[in-house]
């Protein structure tokens, strides 16, 4: 289809040379990028991913030419539309992208993005608040995952509601607080690698090249994580993300770790995958239940993602896991996890059920969003092209 008609059937505008795409530029959590209508882009997959690596400017470390922001934190894309099957209010696609890279990766979660998806269902009229709070069921199409998530919707001078960005919630690794976006998980076990513990066990002895042997705990609580103690690779799990970042030796360890552990896991070879992500644990020094140090997977995380803090706080509560080795205790049925990270802490309650201790039956966070601009982002009309598109790849 030629990029004009492209633009007219997409409900998109020619501008000159390019096309315009309705836009929502949002941070979700400690996490942002552009937001848009699903129903807007093309079907195509393929043109889909072009579009949205001209979108980010990618591949190009800087992402000079796009939005992207020179870190896989901000090189995500939100992609939203209706529900179409029962149950589901709202539903959508996140996409990973790497700022060197040309890829598009949909096959796993973003918690923190996730945050954004019913604020900007409300912006753009997918649901209409009828309440000082909104609550939906949003679909996460690259898993499956259903979560309920609540916002605040007030009503305005007019008497029209509108999502409130403005409050007292505050979360690490976000100045300022902001309206909170209340998130509880439902059925996340399993999300990539098909079960909680895709090897069955909570604790595995892994050969790892170059390293020998190294205990692991290989568990996916809505996001694919690789346990292991910091001071088994070498580290102390108080680093900072440049010094791990700039630690090279470090880094190659916990790669050829990853990789020897995505196997483990099912998750067949991972070197061109964005999971399992590797998670450094040690001891608390903060008054919380365990220390950590997130990479995603080759570039430390400033904080932490949303599912892999669920991860990580369910696998505290996990008899003779690595994270339990290095937790503080934990007890009950309702359990509070607070999970150290570089810039803070972040709280997961995880609901035990009473008659199998080590099965979660739910997991709830709280997290903030804000609209940050709104517009028009623009691309070039050959990108839009599936002719040119198979040109430029053959």
């Amino acid at each position: 289809m030629p990029a004009e008609a492209a633009a007219q059937v997409h409900g998109t505008r020619r501008r000159g040379s390019q096309i315009a795409i309705p836009c929502l530029f949002m941070r979700g959590g400690t996490s942002r990028g552009p937001f848009f209508d699903a129903r807007l882009l093309p079907e195509d997959t393929g043109v889909r991913d072009t579009v949205l690596l001209a979108a980010m400017g990618s591949p190009d470390p800087r992402q000079i030419d796009g939005i992207g922001g020179a870190h896989p934190l901000t090189s995500k894309v939100g992609l939203v539309r209706p529900g179409t099957e029962p149950g589901v209010d709202v539903e959508w696609t996140f996409a990973q992208m790497q700022p060197g890279r040309d890829t598009v990766d949909t096959s796993s979660n973003c918690g923190n993005m996730l945050a954004a998806v019913l604020p900007f269902a409300i912006e753009t009229g997918m649901v209409v608040p009828t309440a000082d709070l909104t609550t939906a069921r949003v679909l996460t199409r690259n898993t499956g995952m259903v979560a309920e998530i609540t916002v605040a919707t007030p009503a305005g001078p007019a008497g029209v509601r509108h999502v409130s960005y403005e409050g007292q919630a505050r979360i690490d690794g976000v100045p300022g607080g902001a309206a909170p976006v209340e998130i509880g998980f439902l059925d996340t076990a399993g999300s990539v690698a098909g079960s909680l513990l895709p090897t069955g066990n909570t604790r595995d002895t892994v050969e790892v090249p170059g390293v020998g042997a190294v205990d692991v705990t290989l568990i996916d609580n809505g996001q694919p994580l690789v346990i292991v103690a910091a001071e088994r690779m070498g580290a102390t799990g108080y680093e900072t993300p440049a010094e791990i970042d700039a630690d090279n030796e470090l880094k190659a360890r916990v790669e050829a770790l990853r990789l020897v552990c995505g196997e483990a896991m099912g998750l067949g070879d991972v070197t061109e995958k964005n999971y399992p992500k590797m998670t450094l644990v040690a001891p608390p020094r903060q008054g919380g239940t365990l220390s950590t140090r997130s990479l995603i997977p080759r570039v430390c995380h400033q904080s932490i993602g949303v599912l892999a803090a669920v991860t990580a706080a369910t696998a505290c509560v996990l008899e003779d896991s690595v994270a339990r080795d290095v937790s503080a205790d934990l007890s009950g049925t309702e359990v509070t996890v607070s999970v150290e990270h570089p810039s803070g802490e972040f709280t997961v309650t995880l609901g035990l059920d009473p008659d199998a201790p080590q099965q979660i039956a739910r997991s709830a966070l709280l997290r903030t969003a804000r609209l940050v601009m709104a517009g028009d982002l623009l691309v070039p009309l050959s990108v839009w092209d599936p002719t040119t598109t198979q040109e430029s790849t053959a």
